[in-house]
């Protein structure tokens, strides 16, 4: 076996060999091009969602003009990380300073609190909300720091100490962060786990922990995060969490289709989040919640495989709810805007084993044995099978790629966005678009395939 082992990893290095070092210089050539070329179609430094090819129309959550820009990923701050990533794969001076001026960009649109909105406008940068919505504010500290490590600049480092200072300035006392910040007296001041926001805001300060040596202000938040994991569990038989929490520490209502409830999907991304801060922590009582997290979320499957996006709240029944408050009894009773726009069922099959899987290994090896081995080094047989794998990506990049650098999606078909007043009833529009999410995900294939090549 062993014989045989070594035989298949001495075939796949031919391979490579043979043509894996050609495919590695078209790869970093794609790359230095798509790196030209998505800066060229910058304003002022950042990025929205999409551009025609004729940059005629720009798009993010809805029309932009030439002064506006997303921050909201896969907008400037996740863009100006694929920038970086690109530059410390292969050293490209170019992707460095692609990178510098979408930092530039968001720090001249870094409001007094130190955040940042879900879009900049330079035309009018009067914007006086910080926003933890779909990774907003968040990918913008993230993005700050990584650079801030990789450069000496002074306004970088200036930005990135007020950004995190706003991250713990707009933690709320019971370690919990807002929707939105500061203080609306609606929902927005709910500590929120839709989206992501209170996980994404853990997942900064947890960067920041280990960026910045084990910052003592940082580990007080960090702590109080880990407390608020705690606390804002349900109780047993539906020890599940909720998207939101008043004051009370209440599951409450949020928008008009979003009732007081169990969440399974927020469940299972609290479930990773406990382990993340575990890992960091050491602190093994982040994991006695998880068992019944588990248990629960095994229990609710409904009968078509898949789990509701809200549970009720002493029944364990799916609820629907359009706008205006007013609930249903399936999902094909709802309007055509919430039924299509609105995970209200998803299949969480696979992430739930994923999180299953990840709490066995953190119970049975501790934190610092599933550290190493989330952040292992690959070895030659890994490396040898992955860039196999990575090779068919990278081909379909190459032969999508166009002589100009960009990378346009063809007859891409998306919802119509309506009159303000109008519902969505169906309508969808296509045309060719250049995507910063596929921008983003091509240069993180080519990196990786990048970066492994120059390994053999």
């Amino acid at each position: 076996m062993i014989l045989k082992s070594r035989l298949i990893v001495a075939f796949l290095l031919f391979a490579f060999c043979a043509s894996g070092a050609d495919l590695r210089k078209q790869a970093e050539a794609s790359l230095k091009k798509g790196v030209a070329f998505f800066y060229s179609i910058n304003a002022h430094g950042g990025y929205v969602y999409y551009v025609t090819p004729d940059l005629s129309l720009r798009w993010g959550e809805g029309p932009k003009d030439e002064h506006t820009i997303e921050v909201q990923p896969p907008g400037t701050p996740a863009v100006g990380q694929s920038f970086l990533r690109a530059y410390q794969v292969t050293g490209d001076e170019q992707a460095l300073n692609s990178a510098k001026e979408a930092a530039y960009a968001l720090i001249r649109g870094q409001n007094k609190y130190g955040g940042w909105e879900h879009t900049i406008n330079f035309a009018n940068l009067s914007n006086e909300r910080v926003s933890f919505d779909d990774n907003q504010s968040q990918s913008a500290v993230s993005f700050l720091m990584a650079l801030d490590r990789q450069i000496e600049d002074s306004l970088l480092s200036a930005a990135t100490k007020r950004a995190l200072e706003m991250m713990m300035t707009t933690q709320l006392s019971n370690g919990g962060w807002p929707h939105k910040y500061p203080e609306q007296g609606n929902y927005h001041d709910y500590a929120t786990f839709n989206d992501g926001g209170i996980n994404d805001c853990i997942r900064v300060m947890l960067e920041a922990y280990q960026y910045y040596n084990n910052d003592e202000a940082i580990k007080k938040s960090l702590h109080k995060a880990a407390r608020f994991m705690m606390i804002s569990q349900l109780p047993p038989p539906q020890p599940g969490w909720a998207q939101q929490y008043n004051e009370f520490l209440q599951p409450a209502w949020a928008r008009t289709f979003e009732p007081p409830s169990v969440c399974p999907s927020v469940t299972i991304k609290n479930i990773n989040t406990l382990i993340d801060l575990y890992l960091v922590l050491g602190d093994e009582t982040l994991l006695e919640p998880i068992p019944d997290a588990l248990r629960w979320l095994h229990e609710i499957r409904m009968e078509n495989g898949k789990w509701a996006r809200f549970v009720e709240l002493g029944t364990n029944k799916a609820l629907y709810y359009d706008r205006s408050r007013i609930r249903v009894d399936k999902l094909d009773d709802l309007h055509p805007e919430r039924r299509t726009g609105y995970s209200y069922e998803s299949n969480l099959e696979s992430q739930l084993e994923a999180s299953s899987i990840r709490y066995e290994k953190a119970l049975k090896s501790g934190n610092k044995s599933l550290w190493k081995e989330e952040h292992h080094v690959l070895n030659e047989e890994q490396v040898a099978k992955r860039l196999d794998v990575l090779s068919i990506d990278v081909k379909k990049i190459l032969e999508t790629q166009e002589s100009s650098g960009a990378w346009i999606t063809k007859n891409d078909r998306f919802k119509k966005r309506m009159p303000r007043g109008e519902r969505w009833n169906g309508q969808y529009l296509v045309m060719d678009r250049i995507s910063s999410g596929v921008f983003n995900q091509n240069v993180a294939i080519l990196c990786e395939y990048i970066e492994l090549s120059n390994q053999q």
